[in-house]
């Protein structure tokens, strides 16, 4: 008695979701990749590194899977054994790669079709603002399309405590980063004095609402309008702001609310927040 052949065609289908119906940022999903970044991202808030079972412990995975991960980035030297090979940490090479590529200017540039974008839509011009040895750097700035706007000039210093732009990164500073920050600041000229108490106010009602709207310290007629943008550890790598002027002729152009809406969009287009956690349980289910 012979075996039938077996039939031709496509396999079965299996109870995996259909990839159209799956969230973008879920639908090219790389396992294998997720678990050696997921690795990388480990060790990186690991300064003396991890032996293998804590590794194994920490992303709760099999040891099987994580020798070969963890072989294969020693391999390719982003991870590095110690002396006596029980433990692991990041090798300098994640480092090196940064460094061939300012990150500043990675920034700003990934930064400025964004806020293009913005101020087409807002009809408003905006600036991008980074920490700068006690003070705030405008390092990008685009103007408004329709040649009526206020904006900062691109290169210019501003101040740390009395600009949407300081108080944003004070507010998304990390303790030790925020203490050096004031420390380093030295006042600009014409800067707006503030108590610490109220400084810690402001602060504190940044962080609850995520961003900053008030009238300009600076200038009468400017509302500015401020968000940051966050790294992975939810601090602020930089500041979108927007310095909001009211046409009062004829044009009608987008209100503030909806200004504030792009703003805020534009900002988390450029945010790096990552839900690491989430991915590893989303990938086990």
């Amino acid at each position: 008695m012979t075996t039938p052949p077996k039939p031709r065609g496509r396999p079965a289908k299996t109870d995996e979701p259909d990839e159209s119906t799956l969230a973008p940022e879920d639908r090219y999903r790389a396992p294998a990749l997720d678990k050696g970044l997921d690795i990388l991202e480990l060790l990186a808030t690991q300064p003396h590194g991890l032996t293998r079972a804590e590794i194994v412990k920490e992303m709760d995975r099999s040891a099987s899977e994580i020798y070969r991960m963890l072989e294969r980035l020693v391999a390719r030297q982003y991870v590095m054994r110690n002396a006596s090979g029980d433990r692991y940490a990041l090798s300098l090479k994640l480092f090196a790669l940064a460094n061939m590529h300012p990150p500043l200017s990675r920034l700003i540039n990934q930064a400025l079709p964004v806020m293009d974008e913005f101020a087409r839509k807002a009809e408003q011009s905006c600036h991008m603002g980074v920490y700068d040895r006690g003070n705030v750097l405008i390092s990008a700035q685009i103007n408004s399309p329709r040649g009526w706007s206020f904006s900062v000039q691109r290169g210019a210093r501003v101040g740390l405590l009395d600009t949407a732009s300081g108080h944003l990164l004070l507010a998304f500073a990390d303790a030790g980063s925020y203490q050096r920050m004031l420390a380093e600041h030295t006042p600009l000229d014409g800067e707006v004095p503030i108590t610490e108490v109220k400084l810690k106010e402001t602060l504190s009602a940044i962080r609850q609402a995520g961003y900053l709207e008030r009238n300009s310290a600076q200038s009468f007629g400017v509302v500015d309008i401020s968000f940051p943008i966050l790294g992975p550890d939810n601090t602020a790598l930089a500041t979108l702001t927007c310095p909001y002027i009211q046409r009062i002729d004829r044009h009608v152009g987008p209100e503030m609310p909806e200004v504030r809406e792009y703003l805020r969009q534009a900002a988390q287009a450029l945010s790096l927040l990552q839900s690491t956690r989430g991915s590893i349980e989303a990938e086990k289910h």
